[in-house]
């Protein structure tokens, strides 16, 4: 079967190659992709930035059907629709593997950059981290519920409450389901990007957020002032990982506000204004991946059309035309890209 291998660490080094389908073993569930999602991260990696065990089929945003189920597996039999969390091995016996933390154990093995990944046409996923697809989750959406358990995890990590503000910095796929996932909690929610986010902006204010802020045009502290009283945002999440972000994300928020880090940097040291954090008294953190508690509600956030994440998808390419993905990604004219094979 053909698989998109990155086959050695450095910019570019993406291959289209023939590989072995993979056979099930006993506590594992085999799935034919239908849809596979082009993450952030799977950029990075094709770029050079992120290093992976090479050489591994890229892909971990994917959604399927079960097509061979090991000896063990009992939840889950041929023809069912599913999704799979990333996590395909860890060490079960840490401090965070004790709570779930899966995330945040420091031998996990994840699809797509330490084991095969979505890019091809089948792959096994361990039987713990399969889940069913609700009946109104359709397979595009499904490719999706890894970076809607992301930023559902994000979320947990703030105290958001009805008729807050909350700001979300950087319209991208994770963005804008940030912004769609702060709405569930009844949230007054504004999302911000530049003159070249146009497609992004406008694409969240037709899925219903409440404010979507161009900023080289319009001044979105001015807003957040208007909309609280001159207090300032409850919450920010910085989806960007753009350094400038940072400031005015620490900027807009509210005394005793609450910043969360779900964008991810291209250097790992930034500057930070830490007076800010001092005499707000903010709450900072970070929100890394996703757990296992994050995605059957994910689910339920898209069964029950409180999050659309269809709508993000603006472009569908064969694992075999990846050049044009990148381009479309990187041109700025693509949302969210998915991948499909067509063997």
């Amino acid at each position: 079967m053909k698989a998109l291998v990155k086959t050695e660490l450095g910019f570019g080094h993406l291959e289209v190659l023939e590989v072995e389908e993979p056979i099930v073993g006993a506590d594992e569930v085999k799935i034919k992709v239908e849809y596979a999602g082009v993450c952030g991260s799977d950029i990075h990696t094709y770029e050079g930035h992120y290093k992976v065990k090479t050489p591994v089929t890229l892909g971990h945003e994917f959604s399927g059907v079960v097509v061979d189920t090991g000896e063990n597996v009992k939840k889950f039999k041929i023809g069912d629709r599913v999704t799979s969390e990333t996590t395909f091995y860890i060490c079960g016996e840490c401090e965070y593997c004790q709570t779930k933390d899966y995330n945040l154990c420091n031998h996990r093995k994840g699809l797509g950059s330490q084991q095969d990944g979505g890019f091809t046409k089948y792959l096994v996923a361990r039987k713990e981290s399969v889940h069913h697809l609700p009946e109104h989750v359709d397979f595009q959406s499904a490719a999706l519920t890894e970076p809607l358990a992301c930023t559902y995890h994000a979320a947990k990590k703030a105290n958001i409450n009805k008729g807050d503000v909350v700001v979300v910095l950087g319209p991208g796929p994770i963005g804008i389901l940030q912004a769609q996932v702060a709405k569930t909690y009844g949230a007054t929610v504004i999302i911000t990007g530049l003159d070249n986010d146009k497609i992004r902006l406008d694409k969240a204010e037709e899925i219903g957020i409440d404010y979507a802020i161009n900023i080289q045009q319009e001044d979105v502290k001015e807003l957040v002032n208007t909309l609280t009283n001159g207090y300032g945002a409850n919450v920010v999440f910085e989806c960007s990982g753009a350094v400038p972000a940072v400031r005015m994300g620490l900027d807009l928020l509210r005394k005793k506000g609450q910043y969360v880090q779900v964008g991810i940097f291209a250097k790992s040291e930034i500057p930070f204004d830490f007076e800010k954090v001092i005499q707000k008294e903010l709450s900072i953190n970070g929100s890394r991946s996703q757990k296992p508690s994050d995605w059957e509600p994910s689910l339920v956030l898209m069964n029950n059309q409180s999050v659309n994440a269809k709508a993000l998808v603006t472009h569908n390419f064969d694992i075999t035309e990846w050049d044009d993905a990148y381009n479309a990604i990187k041109g700025g004219e693509a949302i969210k890209v998915t991948l499909t094979t067509k063997e």
